[in-house]
């Protein structure tokens, strides 16, 4: 089998409700999940031994340490190989990883979680291991609560600590988006313990799946949400209300909000010729942010 080719689509929280907190200190959310046709790249070659090269536009610090196995390697996609690879009895992930860094890290977009979920889906094709298999998302999830709503890949509410996933009704086509990143750390544990000081009240749970079928209908269900990290991500990060201010004056813009813990910020347009605009616009008055469009599904 030659090498093997994978998409790692960036993640949208298009709402994040906070609905409660276990007493083990884990979050409970309830959100819907798109994802942008903008991602990383990976590619994964059968070999007699692991390794893991990077390159890209956000190529992060990474040492030939960090591909050694346990749970201390800094990179995702090194802990999703090992993990696979004890899962199924293997004495390492036989496998070399190509992953091609496009997006910012850390940035409320699930980057690293969609590269580990594009690793799992790699290696149950190089393997030929079931998706599905019993052992897939528990293991999917101790990587991480984004890992397993990245695992579907297409429109998806996410609730409990990321673990309940279930498909939401297909985006509208053609769903324009623009995401802007200020290239400044937005750490989620430290949006979260914001989040908590502020004592904001949770969320409450919603008792029927939002439904959609137009554009118009996916724009209007969506005004009826939130992202409930807003107020603590923008007094993390300043420059993020800059971002949605910016949005909202684009023409055509039909909503914008916060992704995830942030610090990327996304806008939706129903009219293409405007996210073109828009982008355009964006990116030649803020060279010093990161900006990209594409469409949402």
């Amino acid at each position: 089998m030659g090498p093997l080719s994978y998409f790692a689509p960036a993640k949208i929280n298009l709402y994040l409700h906070i609905t409660g907190r276990r007493d083990d200190g884990y979050h409970l959310l309830d959100s819907l999940v798109g994802f942008a046709d903008i991602g990383d790249d990976i590619t994964i070659t059968p070999s007699n031994h692991f390794g893991l090269t990077i390159d890209g536009p956000f190529e992060p610090q990474f040492s030939d340490a960090d591909t050694d196995p346990g749970e201390a390697s800094s990179n995702l996609v090194v802990r999703a190989a090992w993990a696979m690879a004890r899962a199924t009895g293997r004495k390492h992930p036989n496998a070399t990883i190509h992953l091609t860094k496009n997006l910012p890290v850390a940035s409320g977009i699930g980057g690293a979680s969609s590269d580990a979920a594009a690793t799992i889906r790699g290696l149950c094709q190089l393997w030929d291991i079931p998706p599905d298999a019993d052992f897939i998302a528990p293991l999917a999830l101790s990587l991480g609560a984004d890992v397993p709503v990245c695992l579907h890949g297409a429109a998806t509410f996410m609730r409990g600590i990321g673990d309940v996933v279930t498909r939401a009704p297909a985006i509208p086509p053609g769903m324009g988006i623009v995401l802007v990143n200020p290239l400044v750390p937005c750490p989620t544990p430290g949006v979260f313990r914001a989040y908590a000081a502020s004592k904001a009240p949770f969320s409450p749970i919603m008792q029927n799946d939002p439904q959609w079928q137009s554009h118009d209908d996916f724009i209007a269900t969506l005004r009826t949400t939130r992202n409930d990290l807003s107020a603590a991500a923008t007094a993390t990060v300043l420059v993020i209300q800059t971002i949605l201010d910016t949005l909202n004056t684009m023409e055509g813009c039909a909503l914008s909000r916060l992704s995830g813990s942030g610090a990327t910020c996304f806008g939706l347009f129903p009219d293409l010729s405007a996210r073109d605009a828009a982008y355009t616009i964006i990116k030649t008055h803020h060279p010093g942010w990161w900006v990209s469009k594409g469409i949402i599904a």
